[in-house]
């Protein structure tokens, strides 16, 4: 991604451990668009995404969600208990319950000038909703299920940032630089997330949340094996330096080959115009969320970016899918580009159709097909081992 399209410079890198936290600065504020942080008091959160369907994010992800009867708060209830246990109709007291916080919308205007939205949800909520309504038609192949249910319930996991290893330390230890707008991170020097805000003040507020932020399988896993991030520092060469300005020039030709280098190279996994969806519109700004081409063979990132009439990036948050959502979203982006034909979305991959009835059961959506067709497709694979 070259990050100064869109007014924003890479800065010099700091290394703590296994993170790699790189700075983006801006030369000048991004005018008329501030963020702010808002707490909310109950650690549930449910939103009603305006389909009928609710978007619901908790921690720690066992935790189940319920909806309480009308006239109670809304809550949700953790703990195991056992109901009427000797069959005379008596019943242990209700489990422990938590309030929940429900929202009309992922993202929504609460003033004529202001916009709320949940950072990452909105675009975890994209990916969820990838396909979700199932086969747009009925193949014999597909259950009575997938028909008439689609992909309902859909559930991923992420980590929060206090679970990467050595973050906190990063981001408590690290200096914030004059203009930083934003920071890549990375995680044994594997691109994890990159975050952009307007202004500097806005940053600093929010420097800290990003402990808070939802972090994918490979980000935590690299954490715990601590692997320590590679040298990528480049010395100067002295040869023609023979004054302060000489050495002034060559340190300024060092910093833009570095910010060339990471944007290119490091950063250039991120593309937030590949298949984007615009949420929101605010006084000239539009709020969207992207999803990646799905490409097994490299990084995929989805994230949420609000953009001025320019088109250049005034707020950017991204997510790193694991390998494994990257399977799943791509088998789902194949099947309905071949109209749910299972095989042709096959002969699309150079597989066989119960090669991908098989890559469908792997990635959890086995439910999509008729249980006889799926053991016909099961008894096939066998036959063509032995």
């Amino acid at each position: 991604m070259r990050f100064e399209e869109h007014g924003l410079r890479s800065g010099p890198a700091q290394v703590w451990g296994s993170v790699r936290l790189v700075p983006l600065l801006r030369d000048e504020p991004v005018p008329h668009l501030r963020l702010h942080r808002r707490l909310h008091p109950d650690p549930v959160t449910a939103v009603d995404v305006g389909d009928g369907t609710v978007y619901t994010s908790y921690v720690p992800h066992a935790y189940v969600a319920t909806w309480a009867a009308d006239g109670e708060d809304q809550a949700a209830s953790y703990g195991t208990r056992l109901f009427g246990r000797h069959g005379d109709g008596d019943c242990e007291p209700a489990p422990p319950r938590m309030p929940v916080r429900p929202l009309r919308r992922m993202a929504r205007r609460t003033a004529r000038d202001r916009l709320r939205f949940l950072p990452l949800h909105l675009a975890v909520e994209g990916y969820l909703a990838l396909h979700f309504g199932g086969p747009e038609i009925a193949w014999e192949e597909w259950s009575r299920r997938a028909v008439t249910r689609g992909l309902s319930p859909r559930c991923e996991e992420a980590y929060l940032g206090l679970e990467v290893r050595g973050l906190d330390d990063a981001l408590r230890v690290f200096e914030i630089h004059p203009g930083q707008c934003g920071v890549v991170v990375y995680v044994a020097d594997a691109l994890a997330s990159v975050f952009v805000t307007p202004h500097p003040d806005d940053y600093r507020a929010l420097h800290p949340s990003l402990v808070e932020d939802l972090f994918g399988e490979l980000v935590y896993v690299y954490g715990l094996l601590a692997a320590p991030a590679g040298e990528l520092t480049a010395g100067l060469d002295g040869a023609g330096i023979s004054s302060s300005a000489d050495l002034r020039a060559a340190a300024t030709r060092a910093r833009k080959e570095w910010a060339g280098f990471h944007d290119e190279v490091m950063a250039g996994a991120i593309d937030h115009e590949v298949e984007s969806e615009p949420a929101q519109y605010l006084d000239g700004f539009e709020l969207t969320r992207f999803l990646p081409a799905f490409d097994p063979r490299s990084e995929n990132h989805i994230g949420e970016a609000i953009t001025g009439e320019d088109g250049r990036i005034a707020y950017l948050k991204t997510f790193r899918l694991s390998d494994g959502q990257v399977r799943r979203g791509n088998l789902l982006k194949r099947l309905a580009r071949h109209d749910w034909n299972l095989a042709a979305a096959a002969a699309s991959l150079g597989i066989g159709e119960d090669g991908l009835a098989l890559r469908l059961e792997r990635s959890g959506f086995g439910f999509l097909l008729r249980q006889d067709v799926l053991d016909h497709y099961r008894a096939q694979a066998r036959r063509k081992v032995t």
